[in-house]
């Protein structure tokens, strides 16, 4: 583990006033004095939580306060805030008899109540809840799966904290159910970063560490905000600067976290301050592939690639290079948005480097072309050989601690276990082992699951976590989707507003433990490949909650009770057993048991001394081709942010570290003048498919493009736009700015 000591160097600060006062930044100090206070109830727990359990929050990856790039303690904002939910007491079931007196409330109002004790059960045309045992409520799914065909149910588990022993057990449980359609959150942030490493690389995790970052020459990041939602990763980057790495940005929006970051546990920087990012590249959105195949395009132009490596190492670059070669120049810069001055300019910095690590997130991802988004990272990459070797790699960072493992987990519609392709050879090889007959065809992935409820051809949904009212496009037209399921069963640790949607037939609430309430202890996945004991935490247990490792094969074994003995487990210990001879990559997750133990599968980088798990050996280079299309006059192009917010769980009214609250909507000043519009102004923003109300806030974001918070501009987001391979939502949209017709004129 690397140590970073010595005087800090002056060329780092980001501001002369001590500890960034008057400076708009976040208040690392205030959010672990709220924290302490929104956990007063419980702090022996809240603290064995802290310095025992491995954290819930983004994928870096944690065991208590420790990981394994730097020595010292680490601790986020994102952590703290979820260190409330973990350690809540239970609501009163009574508040949910009658659902009246909660319409309306917002989803943090309704987390605020406590946590689910009891399962609970609503039947159509009743006014709430009552509840019910365990048994009862498992009755009421299975009898109506029963009544059902294979194709009509689907299920869903979320990265709320989800080890890689639920989503096993659970993907496991509902192929003998018959159905393949049980999908998780990874199909709506990096689905498409699978696709695009697999078919190049033929791996589909990040391949290197984080601490490749620290001494590498180069960290570009594209469409990624580690400031927001990796807090962590900026300690990492800090140490980074010092040692030289040169960090570059590629984003429509000057991410002011990215500019400069205040690191709490770094005195010099608690104290002045760190200057993170030495290069903004600020293109459209939408405007990755045009713009990086600019950047490519370049680099062969002036001869910056390592012709060697890539003779030795891969295919098919000359058809990439003939396809670049045939894209005039003002087509590329017509669909990044910048001009070729700027292509050259990132196509130095990296011909220059002996090591790159590239880091994306769902700035890339969730676009049509989000797969090929991906691939052109990669032909940037494979053109210095900077994958497999020290400083060196390819990150698609990850947002939610559960995401790694469940789709590795084989809790994906597109995937089996392992990521093996779901079709009728790997099909065959998994019911002989597993002793039942495992659906050889893919199944629903995540958003067509609701348009299949839409079109009333979806019996049974079993969401474990998650909220699709507040993470899809058109929540409106979701919401009337849900109501025509049949029976929809949540298990969730608090309520959701999805869980409030009235029921065709029934709905049923089941309580779920946490990943520190689950006898035997759990695993988790990080980012870095890294997969991590979680020992259960002594403290107090909420009614009857149990973990969906168990549930979920409960309810299986009560669907088809002469597969109970295949479909349930034990222990967590025995799901662990069962992954470990199931997976290859997992040898070696069974004997996992204590606070500490991990290990990184694959080592510290895949495809190292660029030997990659391709058919021939070689990696590959994808000719993919960048379209462009000219915005309706008038129109400006919107993508969605996050701000102090985890997944779709808002936080607070405003983002510390941009000041934007959540109706703001950012636009460049050269907009805003143009529009007539001052800071601060009402204003109506109308796509093609919605309208949502916001004000100005001016802010160093390109023009020609402006941003809204997400899940609250879903309303702006056209349903059933997604990428080809993935199915990934395209969270992005032509809008136009228009005064708020509540406001007088002048």
């Amino acid at each position: 583990m690397p140590q970073h000591l010595g005087r800090f160097d002056k060329r780092l600060r980001a501001s002369l006033r001590p500890f960034g006062l008057g400076e708009q930044r976040p208040n690392n100090y205030m959010e672990i004095t709220k924290a302490a206070w929104a956990s007063r109830r419980h702090p022996i727990y809240a603290w064995r939580i802290l310095t025992r359990g491995v954290c819930d929050g983004c994928a870096l990856g944690t065991t208590g306060l420790k990981d394994w790039t730097l020595d010292g303690p680490h601790l986020c904002n994102v952590r703290l805030r979820l260190l409330s939910l973990n350690t809540a007491d239970a609501l009163d079931p009574a508040v949910l008899a009658d659902l009246s007196r909660l319409r309306g409330r917002s989803a943090a109002e309704l987390r605020e109540l406590g946590r689910l004790p009891y399962p609970m059960i609503r039947l159509a045309g009743e006014p709430g809840f009552t509840e019910a045992s365990w048994d009862i409520a498992l009755d009421l799914i299975a009898e109506r799966i029963r009544s059902s065909t294979p194709d009509r149910i689907a299920a869903f588990l979320t990265s709320r904290g989800m080890p890689n022993e639920s989503y096993y057990a659970a993907q496991k449980a509902w192929r003998a159910l018959g159905s393949g359609s049980i999908d998780n959150a990874a199909r709506i942030c990096h689905s498409p970063s699978t696709y695009g490493l697999r078919d190049a690389l033929g791996v589909a995790a990040t391949t290197c560490s984080y601490s490749d970052w620290i001494g590498s020459d180069l960290v570009v990041f594209i469409g990624s905000n580690p400031a927001n939602n990796q807090p962590v990763a900026m300690k990492y980057l800090h140490h980074a600067k010092r040692e030289g790495t040169q960090v570059v940005c590629v984003n429509p929006y000057r991410e002011p976290g990215m500019e400069r970051y205040w690191i709490p546990s770094i005195p010099e920087s608690a104290l002045f301050g760190t200057r993170i990012a030495d290069r903004f590249f600020q293109i459209d959105t939408g405007g990755d592939l045009a713009f990086l195949t600019g950047v490519m395009k370049q680099m062969i132009e002036n001869g910056w690639t390592d012709a060697g490596f890539i003779a030795r190492h891969t295919n098919g670059f000359e058809v990439l290079a003939d396809a670049v070669a045939a894209i005039d120049w003002p087509e590329l810069e017509r669909g990044a948005g910048v001009d070729r001055a700027e292509m050259l300019e990132l196509a130095r910095m990296i011909g220059g480097a002996e090591s790159a690590v590239f880091v994306w997130s769902m700035g890339v991802t969730q676009h049509t072309s989000g797969e090929d988004n991906v691939r052109a990272i990669v032909n940037l990459a494979l053109t210095k050989g900077f994958v497999g070797r020290k400083h060196c790699g390819l990150m698609p960072i990850r947002g939610h601690s559960g995401v790694q493992g469940g789709a590795e987990m084989g809790c994906y519609a597109s995937a089996l276990p392992g990521g093996l392709p779901v079709d009728p050879e790997h099909a065959a090889l998994l019911s002989k082992r597993w002793g039942f007959t495992v659906p050889p065809e893919p199944g629903l992935n995540a958003p067509e699951m609701i348009e299949a409820a839409a079109r009333g051809e979806l019996d049974v949904l079993f969401s474990a976590g998650g909220n699709f009212l507040e993470v899809l496009p058109d929540p409106d037209w979701v919401g009337q989707a849900l109501t025509r399921i049949g029976v929809r069963a949540h298990m969730d640790i608090l309520l959701s507003p999805q869980m409030l949607v009235d029921p065709a037939e029934a709905v049923v609430l089941l309580p779920a433990a946490t990943r520190y309430e689950i006898p035997g202890g759990v695993t988790e996945t990080s980012t870095e490949r890294r997969v991590i004991f979680s020992p259960e935490i002594p403290g107090p247990r909420i009614g009857s909650a149990r973990g969906e490792w168990e549930v979920f094969g409960d309810l299986a074994a009560r669907v088809r009770p002469e597969l109970a003995g295949l479909v349930s487990f034990g222990s967590t210990a025995a799901v662990r057993a069962e992954i470990g001879a199931t997976i290859p990559e997992y040898g070696g997750i069974e004997n996992l048991s204590e606070q500490g133990d991990q290990f990184q599968y694959g080592g510290p980088h895949l495809c190292a001394d660029w030997e990659f798990p391709t058919s021939d050996g070689r990696a590959r280079f994808s000719p993919v081709v960048p379209s462009s299309s000219l915005p309706p006059d008038g129109a400006l192009r919107l993508t969605t942010r996050r701000g102090k917010q985890f997944n779709s769980m808002i936080q607070e009214r405003k983002d510390a570290i941009t000041g934007a609250l959540r109706e703001a909507v950012l636009v460049s000043a050269e907009d805003a003048e143009r529009l007539g519009l001052a800071d601060g102004a009402r204003i109506l923003l109308r796509s093609a498919h919605g309208e949502l109300g916001g004000t100005i806030l001016v802010a160093p974001v390109k023009p020609g493009n402006v941003q809204a918070h997400w899940p609250e501009a879903n309303v702006l987001i056209e349903r059933g736009v997604r990428s080809r391979e993935a199915g990934i939502p395209d969270y992005n949209a032509w809008v136009e700015i228009h005064p708020h017709p509540d406001v007088a004129p002048e």
